[in-house]
């Protein structure tokens, strides 16, 4: 698969792979922030049909700085952060695990279900 980490603006596609997870993401300004919508899907599966039934979409709200991360259970992350007046949508560092809107950062580590 073809991959484009961005920065990319609205409507244009982030293409990435996580784990044995494929990745599109795209966004929409939204107010202040990100609109941000996902699709993952499984790449290990044998046929499109099975690929299919596998996908997952994930829509997250991200002010501008925020970052959102997809975590594989083969412990590899993907970064999505809104840009500066939600002008762009980029991956960044997948070792950075920030929560925002807190005083002092605190790594965490999100997983979802069926990841």
């Amino acid at each position: 698969m073809i991959h484009n980490l961005g920065p990319v603006g609205p409507h244009e596609p982030i293409l990435a792979t996580v784990g044995t997870k494929q990745v599109i993401a795209f966004y929409l300004p939204y107010s202040d922030g990100c609109a941000v919508h996902t699709v993952i899907w499984n790449t290990t599966d044998a046929d499109r049909l099975s690929a299919a039934h596998s996908a997952e979409r994930v829509r997250i709200g991200l002010k501008p700085g925020q970052i959102a991360h997809i975590d594989s259970a083969d412990n590899v992350s993907l970064g999505l952060q809104c840009g500066d007046n939600a002008a762009t949508l980029a991956v960044v560092d997948r070792d950075e695990h920030i929560v925002f809107g807190t005083s002092i950062p605190k790594h965490v580590k999100a997983n979802a279900s069926r990841f």
